[in-house]
């Protein structure tokens, strides 16, 4: 129930957010090019370096005293505090009841983490060593050379993601695949091309209910039921998930499920079990480098100074942007190929954990929360929708990632990708004026660029963690719950009811006429 009369005020109604109101007014005629003229050596003032990722921000429309004031703001939501909850343990995600410890996951420590009155420390260090032996067992025999992962959203795109992204370090004797739609000719075109006999699906869902991935697993299963007739299956079969009874009831042998737990969300699960199958593709080593990374970054984030903090500085823009320069969507474009899928990834680590209009309060909040993001590999993004960017009605910040080192020499391909994103930052900041108005280009648009180093599985684990934490900040900022996702339900509660339409002779008519017409027309064909 929403609470019309709260005792606390509005992110809105704090002198701090006030106050950045203000100064948005004193800025609006200052172009980002003219802070360069005044300040040639802006750069030295407005970026940030952590190990081998820098973050370059100059090119906002924002100066030190805009710094300042969102660094106020932040301190007035208590974001240090929720910060140590977080980190703690304390039950952040206060809709479920729950903590958000995916940090624990890729700590090193051994001291004690108590959640619900148990030390947890000993099961994630249990199971990372499950992971080890299992991935270097899978690894070493070549028993299984087709590795096929079910799952869905955080069960899907972090693990697939992550697979690609890491590419350049796996084992290329095996082949690794990824099934989640439950359009069956996803799983379909999949089961075309592994061999069964040397095949292991990765069963990947917290719950072990959610309905794509069942459905997916049971057809998997009788596929291999199919082909291999009466040769026992279950060896080809391992789960991830907190859901054990569910899993035995699937037929998984119990030395053949890795735990999940209900402190770790789906789209922060990389670090858990859901990441064994790209463990299994670039070995423990790496995985155990990427966490090492990741930890890296939670570091710096629980101790650097909100004005030289990475992640609340990305975060922190990011309100500026979207509250008070009122704009709806973000740009996210990393120009690497093995990036490829951190775009669908971020999409739903951003948009599904703070596309969100209940504070935690439960009240109706009177100001924007989590924008629009749009993605897509450079130099593919320039010639998809870089159109808007340059020229829209809208304008619409970017972040730029860029790898300096490729992982791949070929003469002059390298130098090209890098010259087209470094051009895009600059291009979108100064525009160009034309006598020809249709090529005419306005600039003042802001970007940030991120840059690393290597894409190495540590650098890799550095970045997602950056992104992590830069939502985890505005969700703080927005007062909003960053850990569930509540409107993802409604959709899929419908879908159970309509389900049972479409498999009845007759249709119930207590709907809608859309909803009707369109069930008549598909059971009519």
């Amino acid at each position: 129930m929403l609470n019309d009369m709260p005792d606390k005020p509005q992110r809105s109604e704090l002198p701090e957010w006030k106050a950045l109101e203000a100064h948005k007014k004193q800025l609006e005629n200052t172009e980002i090019k003219d802070l360069f003229a005044s300040a040639p050596d802006r750069f030295d003032n407005f970026h940030l370096k952590h190990e081998n990722l820098l973050f370059d921000y100059s090119k906002q429309g924002i100066n030190a005293d805009t710094i300042a004031k969102l660094s106020d703001l932040a301190k007035a939501c208590d974001l240090e505090g929720e910060r140590e909850k977080m980190f703690c343990g304390e039950k952040i995600n206060v809709t479920e009841g729950r903590a958000a410890l995916h940090t624990a996951l890729r700590s090193p420590d051994n001291d004690p983490l108590i959640v619900d009155g148990e030390n947890i420390t000993p099961k994630i260090k249990e199971t990372l060593e499950r992971i080890k032996g299992f991935s270097t067992k899978i690894r070493a025999e070549k028993k299984f050379t087709h590795i096929v992962n079910i799952g869905v959203g955080g069960s899907d795109l972090g693990p697939y993601m992550a697979y690609e992204a890491l590419k350049h370090y796996s084992d290329r004797d095996i082949n690794f695949y990824f099934v989640s739609n439950i359009d069956a000719s996803h799983l379909m075109e999949t089961l075309r091309l592994v061999d069964p006999e040397k095949t292991l699906f990765i069963v990947t869902s917290k719950t072990f209910t959610t309905k794509e991935t069942i459905a997916n697993a049971r057809s998997a299963k009788k596929w291999m039921q199919e082909q291999l007739g009466k040769k026992d299956i279950s060896e080809h079969f391992i789960a991830a998930s907190a859901n054990i009874e569910e899993v035995n009831k699937f037929g998984i042998k119990q030395e053949n499920i890795f735990p999940l737990w209900d402190w770790v969300g789906g789209r922060f699960s990389i670090w858990s079990s859901v990441g064994i199958s790209f463990c299994i593709a670039i070995g423990f080593d790496n995985f155990n480098e990427m966490l090492k990374g990741a930890h890296s970054m939670d570091k710096h984030f629980c101790e650097a100074p909100l004005d030289q903090n990475m992640p609340a500085m990305l975060a922190m823009i990011g309100v500026w942007h979207r509250n008070f320069l009122k704009l709806p969507a973000i740009s996210v474009t990393p120009y690497n190929q093995y990036l490829s899928h951190f775009c669908e990834y971020l999409q739903q680590l951003d948009m599904e954990s703070n596309g969100k209009g209940i504070s935690r309060d439960n009240i109706s909040i009177n100001y924007d929360t989590g924008p629009i993001l749009i993605s897509d590999t450079g130099t593919n993004a320039q010639h998809a929708y870089f159109q808007t960017l340059h020229q829209g009605t809208t304008i619409i910040p970017c972040d730029f990632i860029m790898v300096a080192k490729s992982n791949h020499q070929i003469e002059g391909h390298h130098d090209i990708l890098l010259a087209n994103a470094i051009a895009q930052t600059k291009a979108l900041m100064d525009g160009e004026a034309s006598e020809d108005p249709q090529k005419s280009f306005t600039g003042n648009r802001p970007s940030n660029t991120i840059i690393i180093d290597e894409l190495t599985p540590y650098n890799f684990g550095m970045l997602l963690a950056l992104y992590e934490h830069k939502i985890f900040v505005q969700g703080i900022i927005w007062n909003i719950n960053s850990f569930d996702q509540c409107g993802v339900e409604l959709g899929k509660t419908l879908a159970n009811k309509i389900v049972d339409f479409l498999k009845k002779d007759i249709i119930e008519t207590d709907t809608d006429s859309s909803t009707l017409g369109i069930l008549k027309h598909i059971k009519d064909l």
